[in-house]
């Protein structure tokens, strides 16, 4: 059993060292050359010339041996990375429940494709419930919160029939992934609760309920308000805010604003604040309520690219910050009031007794 297990292992290493073999072994042979053969210790530019050629053959193919190792470990971090982006940040499905969805992000850390915004949507005996979020810097550090906010997130959609409910188990969620944190910050204190642990680290989000009759039910942290796409480009009101979670409890009473709605054939975009912050070389903000005024009706995907184009148009590619974004459109039918079949008339009223 032990030698089985072994056999992969040094496989692998085989497999690693090859491009050095030919590489090694011509070196060798070019050092016995020197050094062993009578022709080569003899005087004269020509044999000078002849060895300057070998060894530097030699360190060249060592270079290139070297180059392409490294070439394809750095494809295993990638696909690693790739695979780790689906499973945390997964694009949602492209229909849920007659919406039609779309999602996207850009990454401010140079070769990562996962950093600190966060987004998800599921179907749920309540309706669907959206939430997308910014964790306070970008990158892989913001990774930890990220995970503890979406995880939970994913099961209190489908526990809690109240939006409330499922904010508060979000913050709970956070408070531990930072008491956590702290005490593997702080080793000499793990006996000891931490005050405020990580005190400078928060998520604005904001939680969306769209109901069976396009009815919006929203809690907002701290988050900006999303467009509402329909005969023209609206943000759409969201209520007080509430204090972004990890910075100051949650009150007590949480009330969903609940006075909009998205009527079939309208598109909600929602996104985080990179996207309203994004500069160009001069320092001028991007324009994103211009660029979401494009085809009407346009597909959720499509949108999503297009915008996506022109932020990187905007920035030179120079992102300050993580963008997502996430484009919501309402693909219900509307069913027109029924008129009353042929022949059937509407009984009259009785007439009336009193004088």
């Amino acid at each position: 059993m032990l030698r089985t297990r072994s056999l992969p292992v040094d496989g692998s290493r085989l497999r690693r060292l090859a491009p050095l073999a030919l590489p090694t072994a011509w070196g060798a042979v070019a050092v016995a050359w020197k050094f062993g053969c009578p022709l080569a210790r003899q005087p004269g530019l020509p044999m000078r010339i002849a060895t300057s050629v070998v060894f530097l053959t030699v360190g060249i193919g060592l270079v290139l041996g070297l180059r392409h190792g490294l070439v394809r470990e750095l494809a295993r971090a990638r696909a690693v990375a790739a695979a780790t982006q689906r499973v945390l940040l997964r694009p949602p499905p492209a229909r849920l429940d007659g919406l039609a969805l779309a999602a996207g992000q850009l990454s401010a850390s140079r070769g990562a494709v996962v950093g600190g915004d966060l987004y998800e949507a599921v179907a749920t005996p309540y309706g669907v419930r959206i939430v997308i979020g910014d964790v306070r810097g970008h990158g892989l550090a913001a990774l930890g919160a990220v995970v503890a906010v979406l995880g939970s997130f994913r099961e209190a959609a489908h526990d809690e029939p109240e939006l409330g409910g499922v904010l508060r188990r979000l913050e709970r969620a956070l408070e531990r992934h930072l008491r956590e944190r702290a005490r593997d910050e702080h080793p000499a204190r793990a006996d000891a609760e931490p005050e405020h642990p990580a005190a400078e680290e928060f998520v604005t989000l904001l939680l969306v309920e769209v109901r069976a009759d396009g009815r919006l039910a929203i809690l907002n942290c701290g988050h900006p308000g999303p467009y509402r796409l329909g005969q023209r480009v609206e943000r759409l009101p969201v209520g007080d805010p509430l204090p972004p979670l990890g910075v100051l409890p949650l009150p007590v009473g949480l009330v969903p604003y609940a006075a909009a709605r998205l009527l079939p054939g309208e598109t909600l975009v929602l996104y985080t604040d990179g996207a309203e912050e994004a500069r160009d070389h001069r320092g001028r903000f991007f324009a994103l309520d211009a660029a979401l005024a494009g085809v009407p009706g346009e597909a959720p995907a499509a949108l999503v690219r297009r915008v996506q184009a022109a932020l990187l148009r905007h920035t030179g590619g120079r992102l300050a910050d993580d963008i997502a974004l996430l484009v919501v459109r309402n693909d219900r039918v509307r069913v027109p009031a029924q008129p009353a079949e042929p022949g059937l008339r509407r009984p009259r009223p009785a007439p009336s007794t009193h004088c």
